[in-house]
């Protein structure tokens, strides 16, 4: 499943580049992730998700390749359920434009998911996604605003929080009810206006 997010963040693209380097900077402002272990480019993490009552950990590991020229990124993730047998494996690729509002940031995610997830549809997933890649676009935007700081890995890292997919997916559902529920609407309606002629040719 490929999928296809923009942004912005308010920064020149040579100061948010900067920041894309600094993955122990970068990653806790995705929702639902904790970063273990930073090792030059590689690294561990974990992800927690929900879906209504039901909670997933995935836990996985990653690489990253930089271009610097064309200042963009990839990243080869995989995890798995550490209490299931779903898996997750990931190609997401970010690319750093100029834009008049400071940087536009492109990510393309070629995703295979296994396990309870998958059974979500293309469309479900990309407003998951949506949403949660907007969170991120807050929370990265926030970062650039505020005072440079030093990254370091974690030495006991949290246990992440997990970011709730029932309520992202919930709109999706919802508009794809809208057209079965309009259909029953209209044949409830369709046997009430029958059972009222009925009645007045009875009565008549």
């Amino acid at each position: 499943m490929q999928l296809d997010h923009t942004f912005t963040v308010p920064a020149a693209p040579d100061d948010a580049w900067k920041l894309f380097h600094d993955l122990g900077r970068v990653a806790p402002c995705m929702p639902g992730a904790v970063l273990d272990t930073l090792d030059g480019d590689t690294f561990t993490g974990r992800v927690k998700v929900k879906v209504g009552a039901v909670q997933m950990s995935y836990r996985g590991e990653g690489t990253v390749t930089r271009d610097e020229a064309a200042r963009s990124m990839r990243l080869d993730l995989s995890a798995s359920e550490t209490r299931g047998a779903g898996t997750a494996a990931a190609t997401v690729t970010a690319e750093l434009v100029a834009d008049p509002a400071g940087t536009r940031v492109r990510v393309r995610t070629d995703l295979d998911i296994t396990g309870r997830p998958a059974q979500f549809g293309r469309g479900i997933m990309t407003e998951v996604g949506d949403r949660i890649v907007g969170q991120f676009a807050e929370r990265l935007a926030e970062l650039l605003s505020g005072p440079r700081a030093e990254s370091a890995a974690p030495a006991a890292p949290a246990e992440p929080e997990a970011v709730d997919l029932g309520a992202a997916a919930l709109p999706v559902l919802l508009k794809k009810a809208a057209v079965p529920a309009a259909a029953a609407l209209a044949a409830v309606i369709l046997v009430a206006v029958i059972g009222r002629r009925r009645r007045g040719s009875l009565q008549g």
